[in-house]
């Protein structure tokens, strides 16, 4: 009997480690998908929202998705509105590094084929993104992008935030500035949502039209 008990718990015993590791393993192949993020600014100049997807296929975790809108509502007719939305494939080259092909829409040059490259470097209180972009219609233009997230802690339930967001668009052929911005937020992170102050100086066409906006930001992740 007691040889009988034994075999049994040493059958138990393997089952359990061979379900444990095939379960890891598989946790290890599962694509890393961050949550989406969802923000609006209630500024000066009017309201700001941003969108930000981005996911990988969980058949094909080199394969992902990648999306950006921003739309902004001036409060006022003299004070343009703007709104802007891209969506891309995107293919891993490596852990940091994708390579990207899609679309992108502005009311003013409707819509127009881009391709770009997105590095990114993360740790739980940091974020590096850089994305350089090339649209590439005839009349083709650049953008570069860079944003870095800074979200240490505080205590056990708040950590501080901080980010620096900048694009500068132009068209290489004449050097003409088309699009160009600076976001700067700060606040405080509880759980999946931060609350804080945030500022945009946004540049438009050649002339680099100026329209600013300061006010308050409240962001989500929604997973």
């Amino acid at each position: 009997m007691k040889f009988l008990q034994s075999i049994t718990l040493m059958a138990v015993f393997s089952i359990s480690r061979l379900y444990a590791q095939t379960k890891n393993n598989l946790e290890l192949r599962e694509p890393s998908n961050p949550p989406i993020n969802m923000e609006v600014l209630i500024g000066s100049r009017g309201v700001m929202y941003q969108l930000i997807v981005n996911k990988k296929f969980k058949s094909i975790p080199k394969l992902g998705f990648f999306s950006v809108t921003n739309g902004t509502g001036a409060w006022t007719k003299e004070s343009p509105a703007d709104i802007m939305t891209q969506a891309h494939i995107t293919y891993s080259l490596s852990k940091r590094l994708n390579v990207t092909a899609g679309m992108q829409y502005y009311p003013n040059y409707g819509f127009r084929p881009v391709t770009s490259l997105m590095y990114t470097y993360s740790k739980p209180d940091l974020l590096f993104i850089l994305n350089p972009k090339i649209d590439i219609a005839s009349d083709f233009a650049s953008e570069n992008m860079v944003m870095v997230e800074y979200k240490p802690k505080i205590n056990d339930k708040f950590n501080f935030y901080s980010r620096i967001q900048a694009l500068y668009g132009f068209v290489p052929h004449s050097g003409a500035h088309n699009r160009s911005y600076l976001m700067l937020r700060t606040g405080i992170i509880y759980k999946e949502f931060t609350l804080g102050l945030a500022t945009n100086f946004d540049r438009y066409g050649p002339s680099k039209q100026e329209e600013n906006n300061f006010g308050l930001f409240i962001s989500t992740l929604l997973f």
